[in-house]
């Protein structure tokens, strides 16, 4: 699916999807290379709550420069379909090998602030994620394994508990509203307001 598309069709759910909408598709449509890391300013990432079969943990790991568990996802590093971004992202940093959507539709889109790090004994400037965050699902019995260049942990936790593992207060925020459209998605899709 074009990404673009898939962007410009998303109905945000609150007024900061709203605004973020609006800011990622005029970065879309001003900087060709919106979907790599050459733009430093800011450039596209998908992102996934993953979600175990019965709906009651979601699978994180332990993000080695953020130290704090963190939801799965990374960088589009050109590839335009931002589901398989998020897919491969997800079984890349868990080790997870069955993995499928719940939906094809877009859960979230944020903008999120990167502070400037290392990161493979490279400094990296500061920047944004003009992220877009999709529900997967995985076999909670499916062996984890760590990436141990960018983890050190990988677990399943409990939705009630999420906020509690989470050390970054703005991202306490992001994962209390996707695991509440989550929910409201898993009971029947989201409702366009």
């Amino acid at each position: 699916m074009d990404f673009e598309k898939l962007i410009a069709d998303f109905f945000p759910q609150c007024p900061q999807e709203e605004q973020d909408q609006k800011v990622i598709l005029e970065y879309i449509r001003t900087f060709p290379n919106i979907l790599t890391r050459e733009n430093r300013f800011a450039h596209l990432t998908s992102s996934s709550i993953v979600l175990n079969p019965a709906r009651d943990k979601m699978l994180m790991v332990f993000h080695n420069i953020y130290q704090s568990w963190a939801w799965t996802g990374g960088h589009a590093d050109g590839d335009s379909d931002l589901l398989a971004v998020a897919m491969r992202e997800a079984m890349e940093e868990t080790g997870v090998k069955k993995l499928r959507p719940i939906t094809t539709e877009l859960l979230s889109l944020d903008i999120l602030p990167v502070w400037g790090h290392v990161k493979r004994g490279q400094y990296v400037c500061a920047h944004q994620h003009l992220n877009t965050t999709f529900l997967l699902e995985a076999d909670e019995t499916d062996l984890l394994s760590v990436k141990e260049d960018e983890n050190s942990g990988v677990a399943w936790i409990p939705l009630a508990e999420v906020s509690a593992h989470t050390s970054e207060p703005p991202m306490r925020l992001v994962y209390e509203k996707m695991i509440l459209r989550a929910k409201q998605f898993v009971k029947g899709g989201l409702v366009h307001v």
